[in-house]
């Protein structure tokens, strides 16, 4: 089995660089803490949570904002609270690329806010509903359905991840964002999640995380539409490496 057959799609691996900078871990680890609004409020605008820059900061200061939905307010704070767990357990060695650090932090992401929270489909109460992916003028996307015990989800996650050691962190890290969007493991929160272990690996190989603008949010939107109708991931690796910090050194980087 290719890792393109264990994940369920495809890129151009010629493409992506064979160099990305690094940095010590207290490095890596503080520029995320600094920037951690900024992957907030970006992470909101990607769910079309309404919360501006100024009241994503001010909630994070503790103090409540009126005239706004609980919903979206705690989908806020849900973000912030999976942000630093994520950054404790990369500073405490504790991150890995595991389905008890994936079920965790989607517990934080998706709490409240999906019909069941923190475990894969079909091992929690709900069983038989298998959630679709909108795809807008496209229709729907559907990702294995949901059985009980999550069988199938289980054994697709084990045989993944197990192939993405043979890629470099950096394409392992952005295809594994990838994998967990494709997949649905989750009723709710995938996307999210997939991008918090995506981090997850960069920051413990002492790489910048990456967020996506939340001036590029429709861009991203479209481009995740095509991946799901293809399977091809080439042109979202490029988008994602495009939203690194470092991406202009990166991409003028010797390719693979």
């Amino acid at each position: 089995m290719t890792i393109f057959d264990a994940l369920g799609f495809h890129w151009d691996r010629a493409t992506l660089p064979r160099t990305v900078p690094s940095h010590a871990m207290e490095r890596v680890c503080f520029h995320f803490h600094k920037m951690l609004p900024e992957y907030v409020w970006d992470a909101s605008m990607l769910e079309g949570n309404p919360f501006t820059f100024v009241e994503v900061q001010t909630l994070l200061d503790g103090v409540t904002i009126g005239g706004r939905k609980i919903s979206d307010q705690e989908q806020v704070l849900n973000l912030a609270d999976s942000a630093k767990r994520l950054l404790a357990m990369v500073k405490n060695g504790e991150f890995t690329l595991s389905k008890p650090v994936f079920t965790e932090l989607n517990g934080i992401i998706a709490r409240k806010e999906a019909l069941e929270w923190g475990v894969f489909r079909g091992e929690g109460q709900e069983t038989t509903y298998s959630p679709q992916v909108s795809l807008g003028e496209y229709g729907r996307y559907a990702p294995l359905p949901t059985r009980p015990g999550a069988p199938d989800l289980n054994r697709f996650f084990e045989t993944g991840v197990a192939a993405l050691q043979e890629c470099e962190p950096f394409e392992r890290a952005i295809a594994f964002f990838l994998f967990g969007a494709l997949q649905q493991f989750f009723f709710d929160g995938n996307k999210r999640t997939s991008r918090f272990m995506m981090n997850g690996v960069l920051m413990s190989h002492g790489i910048d995380a990456i967020s996506v603008p939340a001036s590029k949010a429709q861009e991203f939107n479209e481009k995740m539409v095509r991946f799901y109708l293809s399977k091809d991931a080439s042109e979202m690796m490029g988008f994602i490496t495009a939203c690194h910090p470092a991406a202009e050194v990166i991409l003028s980087s010797p390719k693979k």
